[in-house]
């Protein structure tokens, strides 16, 4: 049976490899965290149907590979995409350092009205912390991101990340800041009636096969 769903977005999760993007997506999807998690080739998929400010909202989410080797196949993937984790590991100052530059390739190859939440990950590992959260906490305030500490491994605020992104998506679709019609902006309509109260009057409706994801 096919899921029926108000809207879809299309998320990234970037950052540095070895961050726990993963592990994140694994935990969002499954609710458990990911065992010997390899680095991801090239790019992984999952997909989650949530309820955001009464909507049903279909995320479909594209965990990029973090390795410098991978960058030119990873990038394709960024257009059109509504949201996105920029992740990067709280015990490691070097996935702390290279944020800027997944944060440049975010704003320049998807859409440039990308919502971005900042996910400072294994947060259950604060005993090595390298990375304080007033830190991340001023740089994210910095760039205009949204901001939390999150745990893979026992689920803390995994599952708040992804919704804080799409509630923030629904709320500027609410406000007409972003616009499902507009190509490249990574949101979709999943109903038709929906779509259709959207359009002006005489508009005939599009075709109904919009996405069998």
């Amino acid at each position: 049976m096919s899921e029926t769903y108000d809207f879809l977005f299309k998320f990234l999760v970037i950052g540095s490899a070895g961050a726990g993007k993963s592990c994140l997506l694994h935990q969002f999807i499954e609710t458990k965290f990911k065992q010997d998690s390899n680095h991801t080739i090239g790019v992984e998929f999952g997909s989650r149907v949530v309820n955001v400010g009464g909507k049903t909202v279909k995320l479909q989410i594209w965990d990029t590979a973090g390795q410098e080797r991978f960058r030119s196949v990873t990038r394709s993937y960024y257009r059109g995409a509504a949201g996105a984790l920029l992740v990067y590991d709280i015990t490691s100052r070097e996935t702390y350092n290279a944020l800027t530059n997944w944060l440049t390739d975010a704003r320049t190859l998807a859409s440039p009205n990308i919502v971005i939440i900042l996910c400072g990950n294994k947060k259950d590992l604060d005993a090595d912390r390298e990375v304080t959260f007033l830190e991340a906490s001023r740089f994210a305030q910095e760039n205009e991101l949204m901001f939390l500490e999150t745990s893979a491994l026992t689920g803390e605020n995994v599952e708040e990340a992804f919704l804080k992104t799409a509630r923030t998506i629904l709320n500027k679709i609410e406000s007409g800041e972003l616009d499902p019609e507009r190509m490249g902006s990574g949101i979709q309509y999943g109903d038709s009636s929906l779509r259709q109260l959207r359009q002006p009057r005489g508009t005939p409706a599009q075709t109904k096969q919009q996405c069998n994801c």
